[in-house]
């Protein structure tokens, strides 16, 4: 099973959807390569520069309530895998987009928005998570450190220790 954590991205706002995750005009892509260089393009978020090289080192993303709401795609938790980011961590996810981060073998951890706001004192100081799978714990490391608890449904975590949903089905049927 591969390690979940690395460098922070912190996105400050609630309701990212979909379209500024990856937009819609890449849907037609034949490979999950091609949307690299289009992760978050059209994100509207104040300081945010979708083509700083300090986005590509990060391996989580911590964010606000509702992420991935609007349309289901799986090329959104696509373009995060292809560009290495294997963790996202929000107060709550639209249902369709949280499930596809399970059945990609990746992690959508749930904190309540108190831990969240407290995971965001950590964004200008280099900040990296290191998640603890078999426990459901998180630690964060900065100026100082914090660990935070989390759950997630038995499933979902078979889910990612397989490695996916495909790889998931491969095994057990």
């Amino acid at each position: 099973m591969k390690s979940f954590g690395g460098k922070v991205l912190f996105l400050d706002r609630s309701d990212i959807n979909t379209d500024e995750i990856i937009p819609a005009k890449y849907l037609t892509e034949i490979s999950k390569e091609a949307l690299k260089p289009h992760m978050l393009e059209d994100l509207q978020l104040g300081g945010f520069d979708p083509k700083d090289p300090k986005n590509m080192e990060s391996g989580v993303i911590v964010t606000r309530a509702n992420f991935g709401c609007g349309s289901s795609r799986e090329h959104a938790p696509w373009v995060f895998e292809v560009n290495n980011i294997n963790v996202v961590i929000a107060s709550s996810f639209a249902r369709i987009f949280r499930q596809n981060m399970f059945n990609c073998g990746m992690l959508a951890i749930e904190l309540p928005e108190s831990d969240i706001s407290k995971l965001f004192k950590y964004k200008n100081s280099g900040a990296d998570i290191a998640v603890d799978f078999n426990n459901n714990s998180l630690t964060i490391s900065g100026k100082d450190s914090s660990t935070f608890s989390y759950q997630i449904a038995e499933f979902d975590k078979a889910l990612v220790r397989a490695g996916g949903w495909v790889e998931f089905a491969d095994a057990k049927y």
